[in-house]
This record gives structure tokens, C-alpha cells and sequence, in this order.
């Protein structure tokens, strides 16, 4: 018999994806909070501190184009049940080295990078799925619930581990984010479907609706090769290269605070680790709130004024309002007001958050995990960046030399936006030809 009743599935499953983003960012941010205590293990100082989170975020990075092409193909229920279950292992096995162990630094490098690896198809499969199930109309709106799961695991992690650290010692918090992400994983595979048409609590009211508002075309099958566009059809596209540019930027600009915001707290700030732990959480909840609230606001003005304004100036004007607040954010002497301001400029920054997956999404079409996993690469290799650079130049310079450096880069992604078409679909076809296809939503 067919479902003639309303249904939501398609909000029920990025409830989930908001749950993995949430668990995601909790796998990966535990660290910047255990981070004193685990250096302090393994006699670790914050340069080495700092190779240990670059070599999650090189893994991350290297793998994100691969990733979407896995999500592209096999669908992203399996390759995010697979993604998740895999971080999980490798979060247990961060606490697993016996102290002592003369490689450790070694180890940890090797299994945060392979850490990476697993966590890179979060997002990319993530805007398969968003590709597959949600109309264009609506996809600010969902990718910014998906994202908000970052400030949300991110904003959990700073009282939560500090409490399991404090009370059962750091090696416990990274094994109980490991059984969260295990269990998060399998239930994924049971509950979702990588169409609407496959899965059975779907009704056809919702089944037309989401058809209604597809980009994708319902006779492209995945892996389809005529669908993918190949790496040199990327690199001469100005539009990827762009959203590319200003994601490289935001990535900086955010790992600063998922790095090295806590530990800036204890060390700049003078605060002690509960007062640090409670400090720490504004950034993130400020991202928690900026996700859906940039969705909203982005899906709005498309509906009324086009994607250019809806998608593209909006995101210029968020990266742009968040560098004002990183420059005024570290010249500010007290801890509890230079937090406020900084937490503020996080929110901003994420209020841009759901107009690069959006986009990628649109652009891409049946390629958008691969389109968008080039573009995360971006993200993640600014956020490598950072890992590294940050802790160098508050060592020479100070910690308020770090934050006027993301500032800069803040202002560049700001102004690549401006060079985006959100109306030019990237179609790549299986032909001899290597000049880029473009059509018009």
C-alpha cells in the first residue's frame, strides 16, 4: 500500500548527520582539551603538541577528494557507517600507548593521521547525502543543523572531557568518545538510506516533494563516470577555486579555536582548567547557534533575491563582520571579554558555514561529494596550517600576532566569494575534451 501521509524523513536523517557531526568533533577536539595532560605523558611541548593535531589534519585534508569519490559511488549510508566506526577505533587507540614507549611521538602522529582519514568522508558523504535527499530550497537550512553539530560536539568536549579527565584520568575520555562513535556508526547503517525511494517510512507526499527540488536528476546513477568531473576540469574552474580559497581560510580560522582555543585560555588568559573548561565552551556554542541560523537566513534570501545574495554576498558579509571581531578580539585585556568577542567572531564565521556546502552541493550535482571534498581539502589544509603555524608565531610574537594573522586570511576568504557563480553548474562530461562544461541552474 503507498504512504499517502506527510512524512519528514529527510529531517529526521540530518538530525543524525548533526548527531555524527556532534560525535565527529567530539573524537577530534577531546584532544585539544586532554592535550596538557597527554604532552605532559609523553614529555611533549606544544611545537611537538602542535605536529601531533597537524598530522589529523593532513589525514583529514589528503583524504577529503577521495572521500567524496567513495560517497559518490557507494552511497553515503555505508561510507559513513564504515567512516565512523573506523574513527572510533582509531580515538581508542590514542590513549592505547604505554607510556614510556620511545616512538610515541611517532605513534600518535601515525594514528591521528590515520584518524583523519577515517573522519574526512564525514562531510563529503554528508553532501551526497544532502544531494540526494534535500531540495535546493532547502539545503542552507540542512547543512547549517549539520554543521551545527560542530560547535555542538565542540562545545560538549570542553566540560565533558575536563570532567572524565579530572575524574577517571585522559585515557578515559578518549575511550569514551570511542564507544559513543562505534555505536553512533552502526545505528547510522540501520536507520539510514542513500535515496528517498529506498527507504521505507518515506511517503510518496514527501518522495514527489523531494523530487521537486532536486538538483541531482533521478536518472544519474552513483559512480555514474559522465557525472564526475575529472581533477584538471576543477583546477579551471574559477568557482571551486574560489569557495577552495575562502575555505581555506575559514579552516584556518576555526581550528584556531578547536586547537588551541583552550589551551590559549590557560596560558595567555591565566585561567585555571575549570575556569578554562567553561571559557572554552562560548566559541562553540557560538558556531552551534551560527550554523542554523546562516541556513536560515541564506535559504531566505535565495528564495527572495537569488543565490548570489542568498548564498554568495552573505557568506562575503559573515567572513567579514568575524575578522573585525579576531582583530578587536585580541587586543581586548580582560579573558572574560576577549572570549565574548571572540566567541562572537566564531559565530559569525559559521554563519557562512552552510553557503559553501549549499553551493557545492548545487554546483556539483551529482559530483557534489567529490566537488565538495575538494573543497573541504581546502578547509582542512588551512586547518593543518594553523595547527602548526599558530603555536610558532605566539612563540616568537605572541598570541595576539596569531589571531591578527587569521584576521588577514579571514578577509581573504571573505573577498573570494565575491568571484563565486552559484548559478553555473560544473557538468563534466566523458568526452576528449578537457575545457570545463557549465550550465545554469
Amino acid at each position: 500500500m503507498i504512504n499517502t501521509q506527510t512524512t519528514r524523513v529527510r529531517w529526521y536523517l540530518i538530525f543524525w548527520l548533526f548527531l555524527l557531526s556532534a560525535i565527529g568533533f567530539l573524537d577530534r577536539v577531546n584532544i585539544s582539551v586532554a592535550g596538557s595532560a597527554l604532552a605532559l605523558a609523553y614529555h611533549l611541548s606544544n611545537i611537538r603538541l602542535g605536529w601531533v593535531f597537524s598530522s589529523f589534519l593532513v589525514g583529514y585534508a589528503l583524504f577529503q577528494t577521495p572521500a567524496g569519490r567513495l560517497a559518490d559511488a557507494f552511497g553515503p549510508r555505508r561510507v559513513l557507517a564504515l567512516g565512523v566506526i573506523w574513527w572510533g577505533i582509531f580515538t581508542a587507540l590514542t590513549a592505547s600507548l604505554p607510556l614510556g614507549i620511545s616512538a610515541a611521538l611517532t605513534l600518535l602522529i601515525l594514528i591521528r593521521f590515520l584518524l583523519g582519514t577515517g573522519e574526512a568522508v564525514m562531510y563529503p558523504a554528508s553532501n551526497q547525502f544532502v544531494a540526494r535527499w534535500i531540495p535546493s530550497r532547502e539545503r542552507g537550512i540542512a547543512n547549517g543543523w549539520i554543521f551545527a553539530g560542530v560547535g555542538a560536539g565542540a562545545g560538549i568536549s570542553p566540560p565533558l572531557i575536563t570532567y572524565v579527565v579530572l575524574k577517571f584520568g585522559w585515557r578515559v575520555s578518549f575511550w569514551l568518545c570511542a564507544v559513543i562513535g562505534v555505536i553512533a556508526g552502526v545505528l547510522w547503517y540501520v536507520i539510514a538510506r542513500d535515496r528517498p525511494e529506498d527507504h521505507p517510512s518515506v511517503s510518496a507526499v514527501e518522495l514527489t516533494y523531494i523530487r521537486s527540488g532536486l538538483t541531482l536528476k533521478a536518472d544519474r546513477t552513483a559512480g555514474a563516470e559522465a557525472d564526475h568531473p575529472s581533477w584538471r576540469t576543477l583546477f579551471r574552474s574559477r568557482d571551486v577555486l574560489a569557495m577552495t580559497l575562502s575555505y581555506f581560510s575559514f579552516g584556518y580560522v576555526a581550528w584556531i579555536f578547536f586547537s588551541w582555543f583552550y589551551i590559549y585560555l590557560a596560558q595567555a588568559r591565566g585561567l585555571n582548567l575549570k575556569a578554562t573548561a567553561a571559557y572554552a565552551m562560548l566559541p562553540f556554542l557560538g558556531m552551534a547557534l551560527g550554523c542554523p541560523l546562516g541556513g536560515i537566513i541564506s535559504d531566505r534570501l535565495t528564495r527572495k533575491r537569488g543565490a548570489q545574495l542568498g548564498r554568495c554576498v552573505l557568506a562575503s558579509c559573515a567572513m567579514l563582520i568575524a575578522t573585525g571581531f579576531l582583530a578587536f578580539g585580541s587586543l581586548v585585556h580582560s579573558a572574560a571579554a576577549a572570549t565574548i568577542v571572540l566567541a562572537s567572531g566564531a559565530a559569525a564565521l559559521y554563519l557562512a558555514q552552510s553557503s559553501f556546502w549549499s553551493v557545492s552541493a548545487d554546483i556539483g550535482d551529482a559530483a557534489s561529494g567529490f566537488v565538495s571534498g575538494f573543497m573541504n581539502m581546502g578547509a582542512q589544509l588551512g586547518a593543518a596550517t594553523t595547527a602548526s603555524l599558530t603555536p610558532w608565531i605566539a612563540d616568537r610574537w605572541g598570541w595576539t600576532a596569531s589571531f591578527l594573522v587569521a584576521a588577514g586570511l579571514c578577509f581573504v576568504g571573505a573577498f573570494s566569494w565575491l568571484i563565486v557563480n552559484p548559478a553555473r553548474t560544473l557538468v563534466a562530461v566523458n568526452t576528449s575534451s578537457s575545457k570545463p562544461v557549465y550550465a545554469s541552474n
